[in-house]
């Protein structure tokens, strides 16, 4: 697989998975062991959509040239013809229950139909244009987001790309959309009339890119694009609104191009390729969710979908960004989402007061409190309990385009936060009265962390690209002192930051792999830690714990003297808990008839996409070392060597495939990210398997076998 992937499909008896690609390729892999069956290329242009008939007999592939090829499933996909008559590319297929008929939609709105010869050497599906031979037809499913049972589903001056992907529940006669506007909606079906009711729900922080029911219709599977999120909401039907009351609360629901550098993508010198990836990011946009007065008192609204759970976390772009909680629950951010996951019972709740992406989150000394910084033209930093998930405080007006850095201080008093704007504007917050007490402008380049000093509250430090400035607070200001090497070093980027045993002594990681020792503003020593960046370092009563890039946790004495212990993060070091593959092979060995499942392409050694994942935040508590990675992934580390994964998820780039299983409890999603998942939808709600491809993708679909 070659190219990212744009759509999936799986076939009736779920023993097929195809993925369309951008080339114009798709290829289809065995659900059980992901080995490949078929890689045909016929098209130029992107494959869109795609979707098994049926009866098991036909795969429809439909492309951004406006064609749709038909292929014989039982004939090795061999190419039986195509339908031609759009003026667009396709973006939506249905097929009839038995399978005689197709109907599509493109990017013009169009919806077409198309018969199936009764022979199976034909060269093409016939266009139907008499109203009359279709008004009978009963579709196997309904995706389309053109026709007279969706028209209601359209707002008043809407353009016909702000709906990507609908889903209809025959049974239940609802209809569920994902909009360019981050939100999933729920409508009768059908839904003929324009302006219908509906129900809308929030929790992505940007499109919605495609919508899916469960095999059984209990659930609801939508991802975001830019958000890299799977989410899965739980379906109450009305009859039932009562007893979901009753819902237990934990369910509500140097030259970089030199042989050294990993990566040629610039020509800046001493830049690591994933820093240089993360500085190149913005969050400026032209319209920010706050823009969008149809997301408006959403919070507030009544609910008749819950979300269920989160399966990621963020951490390409962010870092220092999870903590334990009091009682000894995890708390992170994805999207727009604070989660706070219980690992003994498996459940997740959320905070759903922002409105766009999360950026930042820190949490108070008593671990009862929580501040989360986020994207916006007048972004807003939130500080909220962890046991009600209620606001206690909301902070705007000085930051814009985003939050990219919070901390409290030792009293938990006060909230320094630091803005992505151009100066990267540093504030300090007496947040309890919603109070500016300090600004200043931090840096022209990117600030990556703010600290605030333990023992002396109006003092801290901001570490960033060439950036190590040491602040104390002067009035309604801030006066800034610039970290001096002298002849020990030379001004590095720093990616993480911490106070040490006294107010004088400070300690940064860099991005060579190199602990600075600060005390006053004065560098004293370096210490080599990690290859490649320290991103991440937590301070303790007697010690240091870091990550870098290279996937080491390390311990260190109190002065970075001895190393202590480290803790490779490899798959072989899983505890048997996160094993997920072997469960994934009994799941389709008590529904498939089959005696042995091969060792595949999937990783059956435990589900890290891969050894040694670049570590982006540490914390420690409750006996355990808690960490996340850049794959998305949350590790639990016991001090005595097992490891334990409890989180996983998409990355960067957008997520645009979504395939469910037809009878199993499970779906597939591919991303940008280069990676193909598979998801457990049951109440574990684990990722049962992954599988890195060589390039993105855009669309899958699981055969009806």
């Amino acid at each position: 697989m070659e190219e990212p992937i744009r759509c999936a499909a799986v076939n009736v008896d779920g023993i097929h998975l195809a993925l369309g690609m951008k080339d114009g390729s798709f290829t289809v892999l065995r659900v059980r062991d992901m080995t490949e069956v078929v890689h045909i290329k016929d098209r130029k242009e992107a494959i869109h959509e795609l979707k098994y008939s049926p009866d098991g007999t036909y795969l429809a592939v439909g492309c951004n040239d406006s064609s749709v090829d038909i292929y014989g499933v039982a004939q090795r996909y061999k190419k039986f013809g195509e339908c031609v008559g759009s003026l667009s590319f396709i973006t939506h297929l249905d097929w009839s229950s038995d399978s005689r008929y197709l109907q599509t939609n493109d990017g013009n709105g169009k919806r077409l139909f198309y018969r199936m010869p009764d022979s199976d050497s034909f060269l093409g599906g016939k266009e139907v244009t008499n109203k009359e031979e279709i008004k009978g037809v009963h579709w196997a499913s309904w995706t389309c987001v053109s026709g007279l049972e969706v028209n209601g589903i359209w707002p008043k001056y809407s353009d016909i790309n702000d709906i990507n992907s609908v889903d209809g529940n025959y049974i239940g006669q609802v209809l569920v959309t994902a909009d360019d506007y981050g939100t999933v909606k729920l409508f009768r079906y059908p839904c003929l009339r324009k302006g219908a009711k509906f129900k809308k729900y929030i929790g992505h922080s940007a499109h919605v890119t495609n919508v899916r029911w469960s095999h059984d219709y209990q659930w609801v599977i939508s991802i975001g694009g830019a958000d890299h999120s799977v989410f899965q909401w739980k379906f109450i039907p009305e009859r039932k609104l009562k007893d979901a009351l009753h819902i237990a609360p934990q369910e509500s629901l140097a030259d970089s191009n030199s042989d050294e550098s990993d990566s040629d993508l610039s020509d800046v010198p001493e830049l690591d390729s994933e820093i240089e990836q993360e500085t190149q990011l913005t969050y400026r946009r032209q319209v920010y969710k706050e823009d969008l007065t149809q997301l408006k008192e959403q919070y507030k609204e009544k609910q008749k979908i819950g979300t269920s759970k989160r399966r990621d976390y963020r951490g390409y772009d962010c870092r220092s960004n999870l903590f334990y909680t009091q009682i000894g629950e995890i708390v992170y951010h994805v999207a727009a989402v604070g989660v706070i996951y219980n690992r003994q019972q498996n459940t997740q709740r959320f905070y759903l007061g922002h409105d766009d992406d999360i950026l930042c989150l820190t949490i108070h000394p008593l671990k009862d409190y929580v501040a989360t910084g986020q994207v916006g033209r007048d972004p807003s930093i939130h500080i909220w309990d962890t046991e009600t998930i209620k606001p206690l405080s909301v902070l705007k007006g000085y930051h814009q385009y985003g939050v990219c850095a919070v901390d409290f201080s030792a009293d938990g008093k006060r909230l320094a936060s630091v803005g992505i704007d151009d100066s990267h504007t540093i504030v300090l917050w007496d947040w309890k009265k919603g109070e500016k007490l300090s600004i200043a402008r931090g840096s022209k380049d990117k600030i990556f962390v703010v600290k605030m000093n333990p023992y002396v509250p109006d003092k801290l430090i901001t570490a960033g690209i060439k950036h190590m400035k040491f602040w104390r607070r002067a009035g309604g200001g801030l006066i800034g002192r610039k970290g001096y090497v002298g002849t020990l070093g030379k001004n590095d980027t720093m990616m993480c930051a911490v106070y040490g045993w006294t107010e004088e002594m400070a300690f940064s990681g860099t991005s060579t792999g190199d602990v600075c020792i600060w005390r006053d503003i004065f560098l004293v020593k370096t210490v080599k830690a990690h290859d490649g960046p320290v991103f991440s370092m937590h301070a303790l009563e007697k010690g240091f714990v870091t990550g870098g890039k290279d996937g080491v946790v390390a311990l260190w004495d109190d002065s970075f003297e001895r190393c202590l212990k480290t803790y490779a993060i490899k798959r072989a070091a899983l505890a048997p808990g996160s094993k997920g593959d072997l469960r994934f092979n009994l799941l389709f060995r008590k529904k498939i008839n089959c005696s042995l499942i091969r060792t595949s392409p999937f990783n059956i050694l435990g589900l890290l996409l891969e050894d040694n994942p670049s570590i982006r935040a540490i914390s420690l508590g409750h006996g355990h070392i808690l960490v996340g990675t850049k794959n998305g992934e949350i590790l639990e580390v016991d001090k005595s060597g097992p490891i334990t994964l409890l989180v996983q998820g998409h990355m960067e780039g957008e997520v645009w495939g979504l395939a469910t299983h037809p009878y199993l409890p499970i779906c597939a999603t591919v991303s940008d990210d280069k990676t193909l998942r598979i998801w457990d939808l049951s109440p574990s709600h684990c990722m049962l398997a992954v599988r890195k491809l060589k390039k993105g993708k855009w669309f899958s679909d699981l055969s009806i076998d």
